[in-house]
């Protein structure tokens, strides 16, 4: 699936006019969270959203206007009995956020963003014009957003796991790389594009080169001996996750002989998630695979928070509100 950058690359070469919406500010309860984004289209298109419902539809009316008009605006969204009922949205919260007709003029940005090997900052400015944020650029700002690359997922094991595991993976926005000595198996027929295949012997694979964004391991050989020879070397790398299939008693056994062989740091064995997944009562391996990303995905969300990319949108820096006739939220 493609990263919400590449979608307006891909706008971009269309050669048709659209206005980027997004959700800069949340309070409460609301179906989407701060950064969501969407691109809405003369013809009634959306790529993206920002929650669907009454919510999307609202925001579309006010984009289409805009379109016509070419004038940018903010929004204040209440989203209450009133505001909701009708489409079942009661959530109670209250979003706020920008709508961008000339979005399209920022097409270096959007494309730079599109191919983001590194992170980069940008923001839209007071004047609602989109620019570089980087390096604490001084001015007034609605809204600030670092993008990262996708956090990169490396898959120790090619079985059956892994097969329901990377493609998956790929649709959630994780960069798969699947590391196995079987060729037959790390095969483009069963890993297809864009998953990235490592084959050849282990100590060759063990060796890869550090990519310069976070990284989470994933260790699902086809037996115990496999998986103890790639977390071996494995738990020595910065790995901003972790985990290996296996039960309780195979990771206790294996903490106790790394740690009587000294291969490992009590510290190190300790950022060993094993058995990995949440518990689902898990059966099948598509099932395993769903335990195995919802982790992932959550263990994603906390890095994410805790590099705090996403700089909240302030009302007061905005002017008037594009709906005068509609209540601010509470404080």
């Amino acid at each position: 699936m493609a990263r919400f950058y590449e979608q307006i690359a891909a706008a971009l070469a269309e050669n048709q006019p659209f206005a980027l919406g997004l959700i800069a500010g949340v309070k409460g309860s609301s179906p989407q969270k701060t950064g969501a984004k969407a691109l809405f289209f003369a013809d009634g298109r959306i790529v993206g959203t920002l929650g669907g419902g009454c919510l999307e539809a609202e925001v579309q009316d006010r984009a289409r206007r805009a379109l016509r008009s070419g004038q940018p605006g903010t929004f204040e969204l209440l989203l209450d009995h009133d505001f909701g009922w009708d489409d079942g949205l009661i959530c109670g919260g209250s979003v706020c956020g920008l709508i961008l007709p000339h979005a399209a003029q920022a097409a270096g940005i959007w494309r730079e963003l599109a191919r983001c090997e590194t992170p980069r900052r940008w923001g839209v400015a007071g004047d609602f014009s989109i620019r570089w944020a980087e390096d604490g650029a001084p001015g007034e700002w609605l809204y600030q957003e670092t993008v990262s690359p996708p956090v990169a997922l490396w898959v120790a094991g090619s079985g059956h796991v892994a097969q329901a595991v990377a493609p998956l993976a790929g649709q959630l926005d994780f960069d798969v790389t699947v590391f196995d000595d079987r060729p037959a198996l790390a095969h483009p027929r069963y890993f297809p594009a864009p998953t990235h295949l490592r084959v050849g012997p282990w100590e060759q694979l063990l060796a890869e080169p550090w990519p310069a964004r976070p990284v989470f391991g994933l260790i699902v050989t086809r037996g115990h001996q496999h998986d103890a020879r790639v977390l071996a070397e494995w738990i020595h790398r910065p790995f901003a996750f972790l985990g290996m299939i296996g039960s309780r008693r195979k990771a206790r056994l294996l903490g106790e002989q790394f740690l009587e062989e000294q291969i490992a740091t009590a510290e190190e064995i300790n950022k060993l998630c094993c058995p990995v997944g949440l518990e689902i009562q898990a059966q099948g391996v598509h099932e395993i695979a769903v335990s195995i990303l919802a982790q992932c995905i959550q263990k994603r969300a906390e890095h994410v928070a805790q590099s705090s990319g996403i700089a909240p949108y302030r009302p007061e820096a905005a002017g008037p509100r594009t709906d005068p006739h509609r209540a601010p939220p509470s404080p």
